[in-house]
């Protein structure tokens, strides 16, 4: 079975192709689609919703999108549907963090969860997944792994950073592979 992952991530897409060996993963690159897909859904789920229709309606190919946030607390679960652009309309990495570092710095409570969404368009349908992955934020970035919010977020249980964890330790506890495990059960019973 072949399935587009509506991303032009090469991180994420990396991640999906780990955790779906058993199929052939394209992501938008690979299907000639150049363009950003436009999120401006008010939700996570909302976001996902949109980016995998749009490969259904403009590719006809199915497809599955996700849309992932962080969500911390402290922050009234900011940075949530903004987190690729919590610093900017740019998406830069490393000014979210920043910035996230600045506004948790007076706050105690660090507690962190990530939130994905996947969205599967096939045919007419559109059937969601949702991952979550609670953990807290350190104060300093560890890591070179991963990618987003890996190096200052450390899952429950564990004292390492996502960045600081291999693909395969990563796969087995985020977000995405909570998600992504969903949505292998629902293949399995389709």
């Amino acid at each position: 079975m072949t399935l587009v992952f509506a991303t032009h991530n090469l991180g994420k897409l990396k991640e999906v192709k780990a955790l779906l060996p058993h199929l052939t993963v394209k992501g938008l690159t690979e299907i000639g689609c150049t363009e950003d897909i436009v999120e401006d859904a008010p939700t996570i789920e909302g976001n996902a919703i949109l980016k995998a229709k749009y490969v259904k309606e403009n590719y006809g190919l199915d497809c599955i999108a996700d849309d992932s946030g962080l969500e911390i607390e402290a922050l009234n679960g900011d940075p949530g549907v903004f987190s690729a652009r919590y610093a900017g309309l740019e998406k830069d990495p490393q000014k979210n963090i920043e910035k996230v570092l600045r506004n948790l710095a007076a706050q105690s409570n660090k507690n962190a969860q990530f939130k994905t969404v996947i969205a599967y368009a096939k045919q007419e349908t559109i059937t969601t997944f949702e991952g979550i992955c609670k953990g807290q934020i350190i104060e300093e970035q560890r890591g070179e792994n991963g990618f987003g919010y890996d190096p200052i977020f450390i899952p429950e249980s564990h004292t390492q950073t996502f960045a600081e964890m291999t693909d395969t330790e990563k796969g087995q506890l985020s977000h995405r592979a909570k998600a992504i495990e969903q949505f292998i059960g629902h293949l399995d019973k389709s």
